[in-house]
């Protein structure tokens, strides 16, 4: 029997922006320490399932999970001095008139979960779905997509699941499968298990390019909702998981469905939907929320040099149910929250204020998230 959370209200927050800082402000306290979220009571009984938590002294974090992001910062750092031109969502090359835009990802840890539950036909959707959402944050049409699946023993079967998940993956982007490498490697591999890699090419004209050139203090920023955990922050989700002794195959508490339907979830494509609304409004920056969350992807579209912020409103969209629950299971700090996962928006485009009724009317289902305001930093008020 897994430990279900009951689940609070939506997460509050509130953070100054921080001007003086150099280093990449996080979610902040007006003091500007991290804000640790008040603790839900440790245990607790929701329906058939018995509820539990985390002890305080045991509150867990990406880091405790064994993900340094800030590690990964400094990495970042370091290739930065060798190709000063990196660090975007994506690269680019000029090709005639236009330029070709290109990215790469994985699916991370949730193959452990696909492994478990021995369900792999939509961790292609999500090998897809990270590497044509970075490539659109410039404004680029994806063309095409190419795999790497290794693993120690191929198992033809799951081989085939996972690429028929990559080509529906393209189909949501309009794209094609164009080729991809299997690598069979005895002795590198658990059992069963396998990695994946994809790689994602697109277009786009280069008087089009969307780059956050052109932000500005008082424009609006418009969040797209994301379809669950996507694809960050699973190390954490099976830390949660374990320190709550919650199974996969347990129901959730808050609607249909198990722990294991809810987390592999395929990650949101938003090609189709932030390529129409490109179409009709004027699209100044775009974010796609992965690892590092908000304070570490947010600021990302702003250009060197330029003292903008943003204000994010905590009442413009609920955190949904799932990451309420691995907040209390896992005792995680707010801040914490917020700078490893998604927190229900998977998508955030910066546009003129002036056009915010034309964008909503579009898109029924992006909604008024916040706006650009002098300093740095990301504000949730």
């Amino acid at each position: 029997m897994g430990c279900n959370m009951p689940l609070s209200s939506p997460l509050n927050s509130l953070c100054p922006l921080d001007a003086s800082s150099s280093r990449m402000p996080g979610i902040c306290s007006t003091s500007g320490r991290m804000v640790a979220n008040t603790q839900a009571p440790s245990s607790a009984r929701r329906g058939r399932h018995t509820i539990c938590q985390a002890s305080k002294a045991e509150a867990l974090s990406y880091r405790t999970a064994g993900v340094d992001i800030d590690a990964g910062n400094e990495l970042v750092r370091r290739i930065q001095k060798m190709n000063p031109s990196i660090g975007g969502f994506s690269g680019m090359v000029p090709f005639g008139d236009s330029f070709l835009v290109a990215g790469t990802d994985g699916v991370g840890t949730k193959l452990k979960l696909a492994f478990d539950l021995q369900k792999h036909d939509t961790i292609g959707i999500d090998l897809v779905a990270m590497s044509v959402n970075d490539i659109i944050t410039s404004g680029a049409k994806p063309l095409f997509f190419l795999d790497y699946f290794a693993t120690g023993k191929l198992d033809v079967d799951v081989a085939e699941a996972v690429v028929r998940g990559i080509v529906e993956g393209c189909r949501q982007s309009d794209c094609i499968l164009l080729g991809g490498e299997t690598a069979e490697m005895p002795g590198f591999y658990q059992g069963g298990e396998y990695d994946v890699a994809g790689f994602a090419v697109g277009a786009v004209k280069q008087e089009a390019v969307i780059d956050g050139s052109r932000i500005q203090e008082g424009d609006a920023l418009i969040g797209f909702a994301s379809s669950g955990v996507h694809s960050n922050g699973f190390s954490l989700v099976r830390k949660i998981l374990e320190v709550s002794r919650t199974r996969l195959e347990d129901e959730v508490s808050w609607g249909t469905g198990t722990f294991g339907d809810a987390l592999l979830a395929p990650t949101q494509i938003y090609v189709k939907r932030l390529l129409s609304l490109i179409d009709r409004v004027d699209v100044k920056g775009v974010v796609h929320i992965t690892g590092g969350g908000f304070p570490e992807n947010i600021p990302r579209i702003v250009p060197k040099g330029k003292d903008l912020g943003f204000q994010i409103q905590r009442s413009a969209w609920s955190v949904p149910p799932l990451f309420q629950w691995l907040q209390q299971a896992g005792n995680v700090e707010e801040s914490e929250m917020f700078r490893t996962f998604n927190m229900g928006v998977g998508m955030l485009v910066v546009i003129d204020k002036s056009s915010v009724h034309e964008a909503l009317s579009f898109d029924p289902e992006a909604f008024l998230l916040g706006e650009i305001v002098s300093g740095r930093g990301v504000q949730l008020v």
